[in-house]
């Protein structure tokens, strides 16, 4: 194995209750209600523009930009919360001392994302950071998830009964803009 990417949220930290909590509150202070069902929508990899339009409709980029700070403030004030998934710290340990590359690919802007490693004490691990500021897509994940959908389906017609095999020390590179390098 070359390397892992990971995700930030749900898969590094901890991160999905404290975001609804964030977004309950932020669309309250703005006159929305919202259920918990509809709340869903926010842990589906969505930048938060995407996430903005859908619950408050068409937004001036100032409004965007307003907006996404306030939320930010809200989810920073849960800071203190927010916890690494039960053995990601150990994981990320033994991957690093074994040599092999660790990348983070995520929705969340790079200011958050870099600011939860750091603040985690983890960001030193990343070789690589690609963040929703850096790809237009609607999620980065889907990017590298489409990518190695396509990689197992070829895998899977060279050899049904090995993926894992075929697969094994391959790397498929989807076409991401040049990833900015993690500061050390």
């Amino acid at each position: 194995m070359n390397g892992v990417v990971f995700d930030l949220d749900g898969v590094i930290v901890d991160s999905h209750p404290l975001h609804r909590i964030a977004w309950r509150e932020f669309l309250r202070t703005v006159g929305k209600d919202v259920d918990e069902a509809a709340l869903d929508f926010v842990l589906d990899g969505r930048t938060r523009k995407e996430i903005l339009l859908h619950f408050l409709g068409p937004l001036t980029d100032q409004q965007l930009e307003h907006y996404g700070r306030l939320k930010d403030e809200l989810l920073r004030t849960l800071a203190d919360e927010m916890k690494t998934i039960p053995g990601v710290v150990e994981f990320l340990d033994h991957l690093s001392n074994a040599g092999i590359r660790i990348a983070l690919a995520t929705s969340a802007s790079r200011q958050r994302a870099s600011g939860t490693l750091h603040e985690i004490g983890i960001a030193h691990h990343f070789q690589t950071i690609v963040t929703g500021d850096d790809v237009a897509a609607r999620s980065v994940g889907s990017e590298i998830s489409d990518c190695s959908r396509a990689e197992v389906r070829r895998c899977r017609q060279r050899d049904p009964g090995g993926i894992a095999a075929c697969c094994r020390g391959r790397s498929c590179r989807p076409r991401l803009p040049r990833p900015v390098r993690a500061a050390t």
